[in-house]
């Protein structure tokens, strides 16, 4: 095996994982008929509705400690949070942007914060990052080289001032409902960059469905319909929710999640594909997790399980064939 296909084994072989959604979102759309992201703004050219103010970030009761262990009650070994939604708030002080937790009324960083718990819990954490951002105008229309300069200086704050990274999933770029196209934006160039700061960092984009292309996992955005061919036997990873949408809605405490049964039985279906299974966490405005969410991830736990880990790589593993790493 080359470096890259050790990798796609080691994450793998983690199976189980958990997407945390908690960003501007979680306060512009929690009581909104928007769907989690302003799609119109991007793809119809409607004025933005909901644009967000720094001041009125404020999770005051902010608990990644919470998190990890709701993860880690399901039996979750991996996690990403989103460090960065379509909206453009960053969720760590970053220099190239105004738009990020050092000018809003709560300052921690949310990134260091999240990574801290979860890597004490002993669950990998990696982070999520959009490339598609609305507060800056970077989307299916623009990228200019300025805009480039706003992309790979915030990734390369990611890669470099927090430790081991081991994935990256990156969303809103080449995706058809928007994000820049590779013409406007290479993915060689990105995944070059990740690669020079973290060689071992896997680059996972939620735009590339097929093949590895364009990613070093493939990725199924599930909630959206998408899945995998019969004959798929790795890697892959897939993503969906408990909750009607990925960020958190003010009814949410009221509603009854989808039930354990069902998220076990996605497994069941992924697993023996060699695809990855991330199950949504979305915090409130004041960084706590809802009761009957957390109670349904450990009802999850109770009964999940887990396969050997693979030792060899199954016949039909996708190749990259740029990727003799």
């Amino acid at each position: 095996m080359n470096r890259l296909e050790t990798n796609q084994m080691k994450f793998i072989n983690l199976r189980l994982g958990t997407f945390i959604h908690f960003n501007s979102a979680t306060i512009q759309f929690q009581n909104s008929e928007i769907f989690d992201w302003e799609y119109d703004h991007e793809n119809n050219g409607e004025n933005r509705r909901y644009p967000f103010d720094e001041n009125d970030w404020n999770p005051s009761e902010l608990d990644c400690c919470e998190w990890a262990a709701v993860a880690k009650s399901a039996g979750c070994r991996f996690a990403a949070i989103t460090t960065k939604h379509h909206e453009g708030f960053a969720l760590w002080p970053s220099l190239y942007s105004k738009h990020c937790v050092k000018n809003a009324f709560y300052k921690k960083d949310v990134v260091a914060e999240f990574l801290k718990a979860f890597r004490r819990e002993g669950i990998e954490a990696g982070l999520y990052f959009s490339i598609l951002d609305l507060t800056a105008g970077i989307g299916k229309r623009s990228c200019t080289d300025e805009q480039k300069k706003l992309i790979k200086g915030q990734i390369t704050e990611l890669l470099t001032n927090y430790g081991e990274i081991p994935f990256l999933i990156v969303d809103g770029w080449n995706a058809p409902w928007g994000g820049p196209s590779y013409e406007m934006l290479p993915f060689e160039e990105l995944d070059s960059l990740v690669k020079s700061l973290q060689p071992d960092c896997l680059f996972m984009n939620i735009g590339c469905s097929k093949g590895l292309e364009g990613t070093d996992i493939v990725f199924y955005e599930n909630a959206a319909g998408q899945e995998a061919e019969d004959s798929f036997t790795g890697p892959g990873v897939s993503c969906n929710k408990l909750t009607k949408t990925w960020f958190w809605r003010k009814e949410d405490p009221f509603r009854a999640p989808v039930e354990a049964k069902w998220a076990l039985q996605k497994m069941q279906d992924y697993f023996p594909k060699n695809i990855n299974f991330m199950l949504n966490i979305s915090p409130n405005p004041k960084g706590k997790i809802d009761t009957n969410l957390a109670q349904e991830f450990k009802k999850i736990g109770e009964k999940v399980v887990i396969p050997q880990p693979l030792t060899e790589l199954p016949k039909r593993w996708l190749k990259r064939c740029d990727c003799q790493r």
